[in-house]
């Protein structure tokens, strides 16, 4: 629905334009914006307003050695950017009026030592935070043999001092117990963890006991809530990966009777979780 200065604007313009529309064809008169292209009446189009004599006389050129194709709208980036964020495009640059590959070699490369390595501790970062998703979740509880524990503390590099302190408690948080929560893995190295509780189901320094249950099916049920909430799209990109992960693989480790004594605990409500506002589910 248009407004009413739009419509009185397209109005106006029908009105400007119905002298030079009694002169043209039968298959012009039907297109509502009409020009005159050397004299004679044409058709609006996107190609004419673009591709201007200019470009011929001054031959100018494109990188295939075809006339330089200019759109002027591009020069106002934010027109453009915007469409190219809802789908993969060539519009998905940082300047409009550059191609990809020209984008590539001014701004994606790494021109100094220094820019070099920068990007090269990104990429070393994504392959480590993909490595330590795929690592299996260390669960502990009265099934687990105790032979596969110290090989879990050799690969974390812990001390025993500090499995003392996981397997009792003192290094609790939420929904599990962390190895060091002044590792950096989710925040600023030597602070405290900033993460959310759900994420520490895929931190490879996280530790769950059975102590831990009443909370872990506290966290399954808020899953539940947000997946009757959100369109599916969104859930998957938010909480699919957790939630999969607290189902499949952290879950079924604990006995069964231990998750159902757990789950008399769990009211299913917002109120037992530690949630920002926008997290709520009610």
């Amino acid at each position: 629905m248009l407004s009413a200065r739009a419509s009185r604007l397209l109005e106006r313009w029908q009105a400007h334009a119905s002298l030079l529309r009694g002169h043209a064809q039968d298959e012009l008169a039907e297109h509502f914006w009409l020009v005159t292209l050397q004299g004679r009446p044409g058709r609006a189009t996107f190609a004419d307003y673009v591709l201007r004599k200019w470009v011929k006389d001054h031959g100018l050129r494109a990188d295939d050695s075809g006339l330089l194709w200019i759109d002027r709208r591009r020069l106002r980036t934010t027109f453009i950017a915007q469409p190219g964020q809802r789908q993969w495009s060539l519009r998905a640059t940082i300047d409009p009026n550059h191609s990809p590959q020209v984008e590539g070699d001014h701004y994606l490369s790494a021109a100094t030592p220094a820019q070099k390595a920068v990007v090269e501790e990104i990429a070393r970062d994504a392959q480590g935070d993909l490595l330590r998703r795929a690592s299996t979740p260390l669960v502990v509880d009265e099934a687990t043999s105790a032979a596969g524990l110290p090989e879990e503390v050799r690969r974390l590099g812990l001390a025993e001092g500090v499995l003392v302190e996981l397997l009792s408690g003192q290094r609790d948080v939420f929904t599990g117990a962390c190895s060091d929560q002044l590792a950096g893995l989710h925040g600023p190295k030597g602070k405290p963890c900033p993460a959310r509780p759900w994420v520490c189901l895929l931190c490879p320094l996280a530790l769950f006991a059975p102590r831990h249950l009443p909370n872990l099916l506290r966290l399954k049920s808020y899953f539940a809530r947000q997946f009757r909430e959100m369109p599916r799209e969104q859930f998957a990109a938010f909480f699919a990966p957790y939630a999969r992960r607290l189902s499949a693989d952290i879950l079924p480790r604990f006995e069964r009777a231990a998750v159902a004594a757990a789950q008399r605990e769990v009211g299913d409500e917002d109120a037992e979780l530690p949630l920002r506002a926008e997290e709520m589910t009610s």
